[in-house]
This record gives structure tokens, sequence and C-alpha cells, in this order.
């Protein structure tokens, strides 16, 4: 499976202190993008300070004008409350969802913990209908505790 490999190169990212945290969320954006067939748009979002919303962080794939997001709104929004993954099949049939592009047509969000908060989130956009599945979820969360480690 492609996880098990991409698994040791996520840590070799992580453990390159030469590279900013940024760089090295950037670089793992990047591997993911570019290895796993499915994930046309990676991103991070954090939460913006005290304020009740998200800051988008380091990404790869299309722009958007979701810089910001308000805790609630979106599927990035509502995990912010939830604390919980998100795996969205086909985002048409979701009410609270933030169009970023007409090509997109699944998603899947996987919250960030530090020291039990949940301060962030790695948003992944799919243009293929229904591509996650449980390894995608059980890979994103070790993804997760990775760069929890250096935040």
């Amino acid at each position: 499976m492609i996880f098990e490999t991409l698994k040791p190169q996520i840590e070799t990212i992580i453990a390159n202190t030469n590279n900013t945290v940024d760089e090295r969320l950037l670089n793992i954006c990047e591997l993911l993008e570019a290895n796993v067939s499915y994930y046309n748009w990676v991103g991070f979002y954090f939460r913006n300070g005290n304020k009740e919303e998200l800051k988008l962080g380091p990404y790869v794939g299309a722009p958007t004008d979701h810089t910001i997001i308000p805790f609630g709104k979106g599927i990035c929004g509502q995990v912010a409350v939830s604390n919980e993954n998100f795996v969205v099949p086909d985002v048409a049939a979701q009410d609270n969802y933030i169009a970023c592009s007409i090509t997109v047509k699944a998603e899947i969000v996987i919250p960030i913990f530090v020291n039990g908060e949940n301060i962030g989130q790695i948003d992944i956009d799919s243009n293929t209908p229904d591509p996650f599945t449980e390894a995608d979820e059980r890979f994103l969360e070790f993804v997760c505790a990775q760069v929890a480690s250096i935040l």
C-alpha cells in the first residue's frame, strides 16, 4: 500500500529541522499530492489565535478564496467544533459544504491535536467520487500525529 511507503518519508520531513515548520508542512502537502492519485488539493488549516475561526496554512493545489473559515462552517469548520474525522464521499450531498472548486467531488478532514486540544487539521479534496477509505483515515491520523510533534 502506498501509505506504508509514505510514512518514513513523512517522518524524514518532520525530522528535518533545517526547514521551518511551514516549509515542512508544505513538503508534506507536496508529497501527498504527488503520490496519492486522488489527493487533488492538500492543505492545513489552523486555529487563528483565540478567534473561533480557522486560517489557511501551507497547501498545494488550486488557489482558494477560503483563507479564513468560521468554526461550524463547511467541513473544516465542523471538524473544528466536533474534534472528529469527517469523510465526505459526495460533497454535493452536504448542506454545509463550502465549494472550493467545481471539480471537487469528495473531501476528508482530520483534526490535529496538541496536548488534547484541536489546533488545526489536514484537509484533502478529491476530484474522484468516494475515494477515501479507512486506510486514508488511519494514514492521515498518522500524518497529523507527526505534525503535532513539531507544533
